[in-house]
């Protein structure tokens, strides 16, 4: 069940596919969810759709972006990369005193098998540097595929890496991770967010040589009950 202190997670761009996937997981760990998106009426039968896929009684709104930012306690945000910087510009003083989780990878729009940078730097550092200080991002989630999160019967074969500047916003994250049976590593500031991000197109090319629906990786030489 979901932690006491973790209320409401918002999921800002839930409409999409990695989006309702996260927001199916958490739902069935027990966290109430608000799906949201740029039209208020796709996120509200997004929320009706997965509420429909879990057994018990789930708590999932749909709202527009800004409203679900404002009602959130943690948000999440899985955005396509061109409109990352227009969807946070939209919610920054919604989100002010919050922790921000990124999701968003910048793959090259016409060949999803490469990253791209347009700043040279990760959309979590941009995240950070647009909405400032006083929101906390923290870079997590963009390696595990919409194909594993909808499988609630199925266990996660892979790790997440999660980066950010505040040990504590981190730590809430890896505990969200926790929640729906991932485990997650601290790998330091919110710089190292390129690395989870340029390893999403790496897992895309293993995908297509394979036909593979959800490779995914893990961290070695650790236990497999440790996270941290």
């Amino acid at each position: 069940m979901a932690q006491d202190k973790i209320l409401r997670l918002a999921i800002l761009g839930g409409t999409g596919k990695q989006g309702k996937g996260l927001a199916l997981r958490w739902a069935n760990a027990g966290y109430e969810i608000i799906l949201g998106s740029r039209v208020a009426e796709r996120a509200q039968q997004a929320a009706q759709q997965i509420s429909e896929q879990l057994e018990h009684n789930s708590i999932v709104h749909g709202m527009s972006n800004q409203e679900a930012a404002k009602a959130c306690d943690i948000a999440i945000l899985s955005v396509p990369y061109a409109s990352h910087a227009t969807t946070l510009k939209s919610v920054k003083s919604a989100l002010e005193g919050k922790i921000l989780i990124d999701v968003t990878v910048p793959l090259d729009p016409d060949d999803y098998r490469k990253v791209r940078f347009p700043s040279g730097k990760s959309a979590g550092e941009e995240a950070q540097e647009l909405l400032g200080d006083d929101v906390q991002v923290v870079s997590a989630f963009q390696n595990i595929s919409f194909s594993s999160l909808k499988k609630l019967d199925k266990p996660f074969h892979t790790d997440v890496l999660v980066s950010g500047n505040d040990t504590d916003a981190k730590q809430q994250v890896i505990a969200l991770a926790e929640a729906i049976g991932l485990r997650a590593f601290d790998v330091g500031p919110i710089q190292n967010a390129i690395a989870a991000e340029a390893l999403t197109a790496a897992l895309v090319n293993i995908n297509i040589r394979f036909k593979a629906l959800s490779s995914g990786f893990e961290i070695t030489g650790i236990r497999r009950s440790h996270s941290t």
